[in-house]
């Protein structure tokens, strides 16, 4: 009996580590999805946090749908213009390769296939910031060679140099830098607000589980309306 009940305990404590339902539970005891409890207000502290902006360039942005473009590119230059005036560090994020695209290997199947395409190069238009949320004298700008923020990239010296301890972000696309930046920085404890509205994938079902179910778990996830009443300057 006792084995049994240490297996039990054991099952419990994994599924919620990892943020796994546990099968054991009744449909009774499960929550019921459409039924989300009351969330508490978003507090930012401005002293401390940054904004991300990931991927927002023309080769990237020009692969969603036309219509999608539009109010995109309208909340994402919402929320950059408002966190301006809340003096919030503006960090852009971009991928690029040099000529020739040493940093691609062929088993990297996502990027042999930008590779072949020519796009996100060095110096190409194509590769550059949009200019509805162009970044301004002051900002920053992380270059990188895989997908997320953090990886072949300088962000975390210059997080920490800063003095920033939280991450608030958004970014194109949802299955690649949103995601992949999250997962970085939950390991290393960032607490995180993730602006599902100013985000976008190329599959708007996989965004929608993205943004409902699974980043959630890690990233406190809001619109793009949440977070500008969050800074109190609009």
């Amino acid at each position: 009996m006792r084995t049994a009940t240490r297996t039990t305990l054991t099952i419990v404590a994994l599924c919620t580590l990892l943020g796994l339902p546990d099968s054991r539970a009744s449909a009774a005891d499960r929550p019921d999805p459409t039924k989300s409890a009351a969330k508490p207000p978003l507090t930012i502290d401005r002293a401390h946090t940054a904004l991300l902006v990931m991927d927002y360039q023309n080769d990237i942005v020009a692969m969603m749908p036309e219509p999608a473009r539009g109010p995109l590119l309208d909340k994402a230059a919402d929320v950059i213009k408002v966190a301006r005036q809340a003096r919030l560090p503006i960090i852009y994020v971009v991928v690029r390769f040099r000529d020739g695209y040493p940093e691609v290997g062929r088993q990297n199947k996502r990027f042999a296939m930008l590779k072949e395409s020519g796009r996100l190069r060095e110096g190409t238009p194509g590769a550059e910031i949009h200019a509805r949320v162009a970044p301004q004298p002051g900002d920053i700008i992380v270059t990188k060679r895989r997908v997320g923020a953090f990886s072949t990239t300088d962000l975390q010296p210059i997080l920490r140099a800063n003095d920033i301890t939280t991450l608030a972000m958004f970014g194109i696309s949802t299955s690649g830098v949103v995601l992949s930046t999250v997962r970085w920085a939950a390991d290393m404890d960032y607490p995180m607000v993730v602006v599902a509205d100013a985000c976008a994938d190329g599959d708007a079902e996989v965004h929608r589980v993205l943004t409902e179910k699974v980043l959630p778990t890690q990233a406190t996830v809001v619109t793009a309306q949440d977070f500008v009443h969050a800074l109190g300057l609009k």
